[in-house]
């Protein structure tokens, strides 16, 4: 029924504040990582947040964003750049792989935002 992303805050006591979108436009799975990204960082940053851990499923996007990998790919090159420019007012950021099935809470909630009908 589309695509649906999810990112979750967690507090430093363990209070979790998850976050859901619909994109309404055709991505690729790394494009989707990358708004995921994105979405949960402008949630922090607009919570005024300056330290951030920042857990991905996306092997691909977290070692781009820690500048261990090349990002080759023109679309994800400005994700990359976006994510980058985001983080320039984050006091302190750390970027970690997280395996998918541990990432189960953020992936269930890209799903129930995939299953979701949006009327225009």
């Amino acid at each position: 029924m589309g695509t649906g992303i999810g990112a979750v805050l967690v507090s430093p006591n363990g209070d979790h504040y998850p976050f859901t979108s619909k994109l309404d436009s055709d991505c690729t799975n790394n494009m989707e990582e990358y708004e995921a990204c994105i979405m949960g960082i402008r949630a922090a940053i607009e919570r005024e947040i300056k330290v951030l851990e920042v857990y991905g499923d996306s092997a691909l996007v977290i070692y781009q964003l820690k500048g261990e990998w090349k990002t080759r790919d023109p679309k994800l090159i400005k994700y990359r750049k976006l994510v980058l420019e985001l983080i320039e007012d984050v006091d302190d950021i750390a970027f970690y792989y997280l395996p998918q099935d541990e990432n189960q809470m953020a992936d269930a909630l890209a799903t129930l935002a995939s299953m979701v009908k949006v009327n225009k």
